[in-house]
């Protein structure tokens, strides 16, 4: 199977940009009757790994509150090696890009203890307004936390 675009040719390269990452313990009703992880699944691994994210960043209040939101706005995920009940996870998360009012994720999912790269996926999220229904910047403030785990280097 081919690298997404957003991994590049060299996924161990790829895979040193990310400075986040949580354990993932699979659970019984994430897979079928053979012990696979369904492919729901991975999209709760992200979403689980999205969530500490923006937690250890302290950004819940800034991005979800009375006036905003952020939310999905695109979600992908390739999947490049079988995931079993057994398997301990590591997931990987990352800010790749931010805009105006938007910033992409980046996810790896890696057996921890083998380094073997099971899925990767990517994301947008939009920063909304609440009353006027539609995109907002996102603040000044966000933008600094992410650059301070990501780097400077974030491109818009």
């Amino acid at each position: 199977m081919r690298n997404a675009p957003y991994v590049g040719t060299d996924p161990q390269v790829w895979l040193q940009k990310f400075n986040f990452s949580t354990s993932i313990k699979v659970r019984y009703c994430e897979t079928d009757i053979l012990g696979h992880v369904n492919n729901v699944s991975y999209f709760i691994y992200f979403e689980q790994g999205r969530v500490e994210y923006l937690d250890r960043l302290g950004l819940r209040d800034e991005l979800f509150n009375d006036r905003t939101i952020t939310v999905v706005a695109d979600l992908e995920c390739q999947y490049l090696s079988q995931i079993y009940i057994q398997d301990p996870l590591k997931l990987h998360v990352r800010v790749a890009k931010i805009g105006r009012s938007s910033f992409d994720l980046e996810y790896a999912i890696v057996q921890a203890d083998t380094g073997v790269l099971k899925a990767t996926g990517r994301g947008a999220m939009v920063h909304i307004d609440k009353a006027q229904g539609s995109s907002t910047p996102i603040p000044e403030a966000v933008r600094e936390k992410f650059a301070g785990l990501e780097g400077q280097g974030l491109a818009r």
